[in-house]
């Protein structure tokens, strides 16, 4: 494969996922950071202490990022040999952290002004 094409990636991630998932994960991910995003302009700022909670609740979803990578796909982590398959993981558990986070922080937000 010399080129990255968008539409092959889709594809695998649908073998993968299955559509239900994949496209559960992207409006989570576009209404998330939409929210986010509202939530800042809105308060002009970050609130520390919602960010410290979003932060510890983040740890919990990189975990859980770990978790829905082990079950869609076929091998596990004791399969993981090599220093690039431990990268994969670490990135995993860093995007689910890194999304957890954020849309955390969106909902604490969204709670608060309640």
């Amino acid at each position: 494969m010399k080129d990255l094409d968008p539409l092959v990636l889709y594809y695998v991630f649908v073998e993968m996922m299955g559509p239900f998932l994949l496209w559960s994960l992207v409006l989570t991910t576009v209404l998330g950071l939409w929210i986010f995003f509202w939530i800042l302009v809105r308060e002009r700022g970050f609130s520390s202490k919602r960010l410290v909670r979003s932060e510890i609740i983040g740890l919990f979803g990189g975990v859980g990022a770990l978790v829905l990578m082990a079950r869609v796909t076929v091998s596990g982590f004791t399969d993981a040999g090599g220093p690039v398959d431990w990268l994969l993981v670490g990135l995993i558990w860093g995007g689910g952290l890194a999304g957890t986070t954020i849309l955390s922080y969106a909902l604490l937000g969204l709670i608060e002004i309640r």
